[in-house]
């Protein structure tokens, strides 16, 4: 097995542990593998060892890699900020978008996604710490952005859930806290009928806590694919 194959199975295992310590079924919680900037051979490597959903933060490259990797049946999340002007080749070739912060995207997502293809999957993308470097709307602007992305025809775009990238912190208990306010979030909108499944919190540092406060997508990629080159 490869070194990223030998990565990959102990990030499963440290996922799976997580889910036990958090009285959780092991499969409660889908890994998706971040391998921005890694080209398609480690992509390849990855796959070949079980893994099937990437996450890819620049649209260019990502495109890239799919026509470099058509041949193997792979999922692709788009987890970086999208700009208008990418949305049609985001529509027409991504399974996942994580990071709508505004309704204009979803929108041109909904106009713009092939009628031929699944609806394309969203989630809202939530500025929890308040970070002005960090994408995402405000918690209090949640309710009513997600109302208007609900209502979206339902054959073009389907509102899944919200995705967070806390600040960084160094305790799991400190850690714990933007997660449990993104769990809360969407507590908060299930109040008000509008139910969703996927809370995308977690990373290689932190997902421990994320899995503690309900996530049931985390975002690895360094655990995965080593640490990138400056």
């Amino acid at each position: 097995m490869s070194s990223i194959g030998i990565r990959l199975q102990e990030v499963k295992a440290r996922l799976a542990s997580a889910c036990i310590a958090a009285g959780r079924g092991v499969d409660s919680v889908t890994l998706l593998a971040v391998s921005k900037t890694q080209g398609p051979d480690a992509v390849r490597e990855a796959a070949a060892a079980g893994q099937r959903a990437f996450g890819e933060n620049y649209v260019q490259e990502a495109l890239d890699k799919m026509a470099a990797l058509r041949d193997l049946p792979l999922q692709w999340h788009l987890i970086g900020p999208l700009q208008s002007n990418k949305t049609r080749v985001v529509a027409e070739a991504f399974d996942w978008v994580h990071s709508v912060d505004r309704l204009k995207i979803a929108q041109r997502l909904a106009d713009q996604r092939p009628a031929h293809l699944p609806p394309l999957q969203l989630c809202l993308q939530v500025n929890v710490s308040g970070e002005h470097s960090k994408s995402g709307v405000a918690p209090a602007e949640v309710p009513a952005l997600a109302a208007a992305v609900a209502a979206l025809p339902a054959s073009r775009v389907h509102l899944r859930g919200l995705m967070a990238i806390p600040a960084p912190a160094d305790t799991v208990a400190v850690q714990r806290l933007p997660h449990r306010a993104l769990r809360e979030l969407a507590t908060a909108l299930a109040e008000q009928g509008l139910h969703l499944d996927t809370l995308s919190m977690g990373m290689s540092d932190d997902l421990e806590a994320a899995v503690l406060e309900g996530s049931t997508m985390v975002r690895v990629g360094t655990a995965i694919f080593g640490r990138r080159e400056a």
